[in-house]
């Protein structure tokens, strides 16, 4: 920890605020936090301001997709620029999870490497090479630098977010069986959990997979229609919970994989249609990591995607997947079919903006001890 009492009884760690694609949350450097991971998490909640719904004493914004953190170092690695590893802060709850990837704020942790020194500008384009620590995955993004500084101006627009920026393109690799080891953890393409056809599968996020007419619904409901179907969300949830088990990953209460996605047909000119879930709500627009998942289970056949989509398994295409704020484009790489399919890498053209640097203050008292 650095720069300790700013006040008497607080505590002032630098950080800076950044937009990664639909996402935002602080980022820090890992030097700065505490290394026991009870008081690391403490600290992150205090500065979220959880367990609240409004997040009122922290810098969260009342939501899953802006109660997230980074927290970055140098890596050791010949092949590898930083390591990252992403925290989900709940809102209101006490909980930090660091089991997932967030494919969003990924995007801001490029830019936020270069400024922070810690990747060096190359030219009017710079790679960062990362390593996501949550599962084990790097990710190469390529970051605008003319003139030798990030931009983060440009005319590229995503949905979700207003205005336009800089585009950066973003790679996934070493994605398949992220979490489980495995494409198909329970090694079927279809199961049946309380009698509702789902695919479990597990690439770049371990993902249970819901077909919407399955569960009475079309797919294309609102997020707060889906919010507030509560009856809906239950069973869901039941089927979540039994589905983490056959995967291999156990009991997922209080945790937020495996994810959840319900499918439809396109509506819009894509290929199929998501409403991903965070896992007890729905998503505002789409996850980047559950986006690369559904592009794969939707060219894996003897999946849930059947005859949702007419997508073939062709080495390198995009896909479209359209959610409730637009659409997500991936470019996915697979190897074989069926199952013998082997996802490559997903890609991804995403945005960020940085948006202040500071300090963030929290009560000593939060830090002190361990659990």
């Amino acid at each position: 920890m650095t720069e300790k009492h700013i006040a008497n009884d607080q505590t002032a760690v630098p950080c800076v605020m950044m937009r990664g694609g639909t996402s935002k949350g602080p980022i820090f450097l890992a030097s700065h936090l505490p290394t026991d991971i009870a008081r690391r998490d403490r600290f992150l909640l205090a500065a979220m301001g959880s367990p609240d719904r409004r997040q009122i004493d922290g810098i969260g914004g009342a939501d899953t997709l802006t109660s997230k953190a980074c927290i970055v170092s140098p890596s050791a690695r010949q092949d590898i620029d930083v390591d990252f590893l992403f925290a989900q802060v709940s809102v209101d709850r006490a909980e930090v999870d660091t089991n997932p990837n967030c494919g969003n704020m990924t995007a801001a942790v490029a830019p936020y490497a270069i400024e922070a020194g810690l990747v060096t500008v190359t030219g009017d384009e710079t790679l960062v090479r990362i390593h996501n620590i949550n599962v084990g995955a790097r990710i190469d993004v390529v970051v605008q630098t003319p003139g030798g500084r990030v931009t983060y101006n440009g005319d590229t627009a995503i949905d979700g977010v207003p205005g336009t920026a800089a585009p950066m393109i973003l790679r996934f690799r070493d994605i398949m069986g992220s979490k489980t080891g495995r494409l198909l953890p329970t090694g079927n393409a279809t199961d049946i959990i309380d009698g509702i056809a789902v695919t479990c599968i597990d690439v770049a996020v371990p993902m249970v997979m819901f077909r919407a007419r399955d569960l009475g619904i079309t797919g294309h409901e609102t997020k707060a229609e889906l919010d507030a179907n509560t009856a809906l969300l239950a069973r869901m949830e039941a089927i979540r919970q039994q589905a983490s088990h056959r995967m291999g990953l156990g009991d997922c209460t209080g945790k937020v994989v495996p994810k959840m996605a319900i499918l439809s047909d396109a509506k819009s000119g894509g290929h199929i249609t998501s409403r991903y879930f965070v896992p007890h709500n729905c998503h505002a627009n789409h996850a980047v990591t559950g986006a690369i998942c559904v592009a794969s289970c939707a060219v894996l056949a003897g999946s849930i995607t059947d005859g949702l989509s007419n997508l073939l398994p062709l080495p390198r295409q995009w896909i479209t997947i359209e959610h409730p704020g637009g659409s997500i484009d991936v470019e996915l790489t697979i190897e074989g079919s069926g199952p013998n399919l082997s996802v490559i890498s997903g890609g991804v053209v995403r945005t960020a903006r940085r948006l202040f640097e500071g300090r963030i203050l929290v009560p000593e008292t939060i830090l002190e001890g361990t659990n």
